[in-house]
């Protein structure tokens, strides 16, 4: 469903991502895992468009989106939840979800606010609460609702798990696997490696921009070194 292959992407003169090549086949959840600062975030965003690959291609659904507008991309069915969660702060939780409403498309599921409320019931109960009157993992909860919105085919999630309570975790854990119920698409950007044992089926680990490994899971268990080296603090 989706393709990176010989991506290179940079920020000014910096060099982020080199030769990076991976995919994600259609109805699973692949963890793109790596340190702080290894270049996981400008990986979704070089998917996404925010930030252009100088050389290589991003495939979507066999489509070469490489140097499209990143509206474009989303309306193409990708959904992008960034990492900073960027939630309206003045807007309630109903307003938000109402921001990223986009008209249904062919083979997505149509999410409407109930659909949302089932997955988190916690923004149910919050539903008329301003943005910036939510916890830290509600927030997270709102912008995948956010997302989920925009009845998206393939979902990017930028380190759902980072800065939030433990409980919370575990919840976004099952939101994943339930996504993944649904047909979803879903890359996962992860430090936690315990989080992403529970949800992924694919690996792909990258250092300094580079990659280096893509497998199983099973693979990744039965190479701890490779482990050891790229993901242990």
């Amino acid at each position: 469903m989706l393709e990176v292959k010989d991506v290179n992407s940079f920020y000014g003169k910096a060099h982020v991502l080199n030769d990076l090549n991976f995919r994600v086949d259609a109805g699973t959840v692949v963890a793109l895992l790596g340190r702080n600062g290894a270049g996981k975030t400008t990986t979704m965003k070089s998917i996404m468009q925010l930030v252009k690959p100088r050389s290589g291609t991003v495939t979507y659904k066999g489509q070469n989106i490489t140097g499209w507008p990143s509206h474009k991309v989303a309306r193409d069915g990708l959904g992008y939840v960034p990492e900073e969660r960027r939630i309206f702060t003045q807007l309630t939780v109903l307003e938000n979800l109402e921001v990223g409403r986009q008209p249904p498309r062919d083979g997505s599921t149509t999410w409407t606010e109930t659909m949302v409320f089932d997955l988190f019931p916690n923004l149910a109960e919050r539903r008329n609460n301003l943005g910036k009157a939510l916890s830290g993992g509600e927030q997270q909860m709102l912008t995948i609702a956010r997302t989920l919105m925009g009845n998206p085919a393939f979902i990017l999630l930028d380190e759902p798990s980072e800065g939030i309570a433990p409980v919370i975790v575990e919840q976004m854990a099952r939101v994943i696997l339930q996504l993944k119920s649904e047909g979803l698409t879903v890359l996962l950007s992860e430090q936690n490696l315990h989080f992403a044992q529970a949800v992924a089926d694919g690996v792909v680990i990258i250092e300094h921009g580079t990659q280096k490994f893509v497998g199983s899971l099973s693979e990744l268990q039965a190479h701890p070194e490779i482990r050891d080296q790229y993901l242990s603090v």
